[in-house]
């Protein structure tokens, strides 16, 4: 299994469309809303601007997708890492995240959200990936959770 990253372009907006809609379908259903779900051409290709974007590759097919944010000096937000459903599990996300920390090697601290009820999600971020909770916070009718990692 060979994993690549690619800088998506705004020209990559529906393969990016395709990507989270099938990584975050199973959240929109569960909690009614996604952010990362149901994205329009025109939102995608502006996320796509603000917030520089990865495919993530296996074997030269798109399966996935990670975003990084600077904030502030040395603290990143990681907007998005998604793998679709049938790749996951297969260790994909957690390469993603030491791409990003190699790709972002000015960021001392990254921090995320994820629902608080997630706890698939949570151990991904802990176990995987060395993050640790640090509070919760609520986006419309969902609690999230907020982890930081620092280098």
């Amino acid at each position: 299994m060979k994993i690549e990253y690619r800088m998506a372009g705004v020209e990559d907006a529906d393969l990016l469309i395709d990507i989270y809609d099938a990584a975050f379908y199973q959240d929109f259903i569960r909690y009614g809303m996604c952010p990362g779900y149901g994205k329009t051409k025109k939102m995608m290709e502006d996320s796509i601007i603000r917030s520089p974007k990865f495919i993530i590759l296996c074997d030269g097919k798109p399966v996935g997708a990670i975003s990084c944010q600077k904030i502030q000096k040395e603290l990143y937000e990681v907007g998005c890492l998604c793998v679709i459903p049938a790749y996951q599990g297969k260790g994909i996300g957690t390469k993603a995240f030491e791409f990003a920390l190699a790709h972002y090697a000015d960021g001392e601290k990254f921090t995320l959200v994820t629902p608080a009820d997630k706890e698939e999600n949570i151990r991904f971020y802990t176990q995987k990936c060395g993050f640790h909770i640090v509070s919760t916070e609520v986006d419309g009718k969902v609690k999230l959770v907020r982890f930081l990692r620092e280098r």
